[in-house]
């Protein structure tokens, strides 16, 4: 099978003489410590920060009638990855190393480094939005096998409060009229349409205890909300 990475919806395949001479293996990322020795107590105290960001790190090659500068502008990206040995998955990745294209024409090879965020999202699970007429609650499934950061979207009126597994977790307030914003917990901010436009004085909460357990989430509110959107709700490392 041939090798082949898609960068934001476009394929190697369809760049003009590039090869992809091979692919990154699958890692877990490393998790970020501090570690702290202290006198008269054998072993020591490790703390966990978090997983790292990492570089997957891919050769690339020339034939035939290739178009050098359609090579180096699908390399002038960033965004959304997926790997052809992980077709299922994509990663959030920047490009932040030199290419050495001189190399690349003169000896049809070169390296590229995709700097890569520690979590990756399923390429077939898609934003769910759900009508909240007559309801209270709504239950979500993280399918991943780690906890996730979703992006939640909101529409409603006056104050709501939103709870996330029988624990609350945010207080906004909508205002007289009917309103919507995005409640992004991975970048711990409130917004309207996109992240320019903040809405932060609007919601008051817990940012760091919103996140989906792997396995079957509930949320419930108090107060009037139309609908709720949701997105990246199961997260695999």
């Amino acid at each position: 099978m041939r090798n082949t990475i898609t960068l934001n919806g476009n394929s190697s395949d369809d760049i003009k003489g590039l090869l992809i001479q091979s692919l990154p293996a699958i890692h877990k990322p490393m998790i970020r410590t501090t570690i702290e020795e202290i006198d008269g107590r054998d072993g020591d105290i490790v703390t966990k920060l978090g997983y790292s960001a990492y570089d997957k790190q891919i050769s690339i090659g020339l034939y035939g009638d290739f178009d050098i500068d359609e090579v180096i502008q699908f390399f002038d990206s960033e965004g959304e990855v997926i790997f052809s040995n992980e077709p299922d998955k994509y990663y959030k990745y920047q490009i932040t190393e030199r290419i050495d294209f001189e190399r690349l024409i003169r000896f049809r090879t070169a390296t590229v480094y995709l700097h890569v965020q520690p979590f990756k999202y399923s390429t077939d699970e898609f934003a769910r939005n759900i009508p909240t007429t007559d309801k209270t609650e709504v239950s979500i499934q993280n399918n991943g096998n780690i906890y996730s950061k979703p992006k939640i979207t909101l529409e409603g009126t006056g104050t709501v409060n939103l709870n996330l597994n029988g624990v609350q977790i945010f207080v906004i307030n909508f205002g007289e009229d009917p309103n919507y914003l995005t409640i992004d917990t991975e970048l711990m901010e409130a917004y309207q349409g996109s992240p320019d436009v903040l809405m932060n004085r609007s919601v008051d909460g817990d940012y760091e205890n919103a996140y989906f357990k792997t396995g079957r989430n509930v949320i419930t509110w108090s107060g009037t909300l139309s609908s709720i959107g949701i997105e990246n709700y199961s997260r695999w490392i």
